[in-house]
């Protein structure tokens, strides 16, 4: 799927010199200053303009507020306007799916960002509420359906269609089907998908199709336009977490079927700040060549507060320190964790690299506390043990470990189900083997004497 980037018109003003911006202003006779405020392609940001190329389905995918209601607004304006206010454009019938008709008439039509609010007034369609539908001086209509009704787009036919927050349609696989049998008018329909992204199968689908392209962009792409309060706030409160990836930065979370860890669980798990930790690692799982195309080599921060019964006993997970890069990299990386956070110990699997793992990192540091540790069973059952721990609650996560929790949610029994290699899970669990499962396996609950 292609991506695409370009750079508007406002972003050249706004980086022009007071000169430039002048001369261009005043290069302009009063027609083209009146039309410039509706010339989308002037003001738009490179996720807002339609891709190049062949394709049928134009997925904009971003945060809240990253402006993909504008986009799908301007895109409909661009199909259905002709060069005058009377001429025919490239499209007559547009489907315009939400989730609900409220939101899309509220929002689709009607809101901040919505076509009546995005088109000049000798352009601007009529809303006619009883049919639930926009018709503009051209003759074109756009109709208003709900996904909860799928089978209202049986029988009428369209030749381009927006959907809008497609990912959280109860119905959506299918209104979808629905969707596609009616876009049959003209030469080369099109559609438009504006969504945040969530792990749901049909936008998965569509994302995977060959004639998709996609366009995406955070929420922070769009500040110039949102209120700093909402930024603040939404920042302080998400960022750094998996839902912020979803929700700020427009990452489609994927958690796979029969997966050790959830999106739900991890949330779950989220803490602000730590206790006094007993003892601090750091865990290592080595990529023994380097270069770009290497394996990460994963580097995992973790405390434990043992108090008590292993029972007890709670882990948190402090910091990924995650790098690309040689053997001496990632040494140097991991004492430098280790420093950071105080750690007592670096542990290290050493399957893959036997003695050199020990001597690379003895050659940054020759007193470094140091543990190798050797696999004796695949990644999957050695993550069970756990993530067991997960799911009784003993395990916690500072923010920013957005990158280590996408690798969790593809991790299942029978092993990884993504892409490349889970070294930042493989450091995890190392992590939480050495802090809480093997030091609970040589526990010995005190003897008490009789009287």
């Amino acid at each position: 799927m292609p991506r695409h980037e370009t750079r508007s018109g406002a972003a050249w003003l706004a980086c022009a010199e007071p000169a430039e911006v002048d001369g261009f202003l005043g290069g302009l006779g009063a027609n083209a200053l009146a039309s410039l405020p509706w010339l989308f392609e002037f003001w738009a940001l490179p996720h807002q303009l339609p891709p190049e190329g062949d394709w049928k389905s134009w997925v904009i995918m971003g945060g809240r507020g990253a402006g993909k209601t504008r986009a799908g607004a301007e895109w409909v304006r661009a199909q259905v306007e002709g060069s005058t206010p009377l001429e025919a454009g490239r499209a007559r019938r547009v489907a315009l799916v939400a989730e609900t008709f409220d939101q899309g008439r509220d929002v689709m039509v009607m809101g901040d960002s919505g076509i009546l609010a995005c088109s000049p007034p000798d352009r601007r369609p009529v809303w006619e509420a009883g049919r639930r539908r926009l018709v503009w001086p051209n003759g074109a209509t756009a109709t208003v359906f709900s996904a909860h009704e799928p089978e209202a787009l049986r029988g009428p036919q369209f030749d381009a269609a927006w959907a809008d927050e497609l990912a959280k349609w109860k119905r959506a696989e299918e209104t979808w089907d629905m969707l596609q049998f009616a876009l049959r008018l003209g030469s080369h329909p099109q559609q438009v998908i504006t969504t945040t992204p969530r792990n749901v199968g049909v936008l998965k689908a569509i994302l995977r199709n060959a004639s998709t392209v996609v366009t995406h962009a955070p929420t922070d792409a769009n500040r110039a336009y949102l209120a700093e309060s909402f930024l603040t706030e939404v920042e302080a409160r998400y960022a750094g977490t998996r839902l912020g990836r979803q929700e700020l930065e427009g990452v489609l979370l994927e958690d796979v079927e029969g997966a050790l860890w959830t999106t739900g669980m991890l949330e779950g798990c989220r803490v602000e700040d730590t206790p006094r930790l007993d003892r601090i690692v750091v865990a290592v799982d080595p990529a023994v060549t380097g270069g770009a195309a290497s394996d990460e080599c994963g580097i995992v921060v973790a405390g434990v507060v043992a108090e008590g019964p292993p029972q007890d006993w709670r882990a948190y997970v402090l910091q990924d320190a995650t790098v690309r890069g040689g053997p001496t990299d990632w040494a140097r990386a991991a004492i430098a964790a280790m420093q950071r956070h105080g750690a007592e110990r670096l542990v290290a699997e050493v399957n893959q690299g036997g003695d050199l793992v020990e001597s690379v990192i003895r050659q940054v540091d020759p007193l470094v506390p140091f543990r190798a540790l050797r696999a004796g069973r695949g990644k999957g059952l050695r993550a069970e043990p756990v993530a067991a721990l997960y799911e009784q609650g003993r395990v916690r996560h500072l923010r920013g470990l957005g990158a280590l929790e996408d690798q969790m949610c593809r991790m299942t029994v029978q092993g990884f189900q993504g892409r490349g290699s889970p070294d930042r899970v493989d450091a995890l669990v190392w992590a939480i083997h050495e802090l809480m499962i093997e030091p609970a396996g040589h526990y010995r609950r005190p003897q008490v004497r009789g009287l």
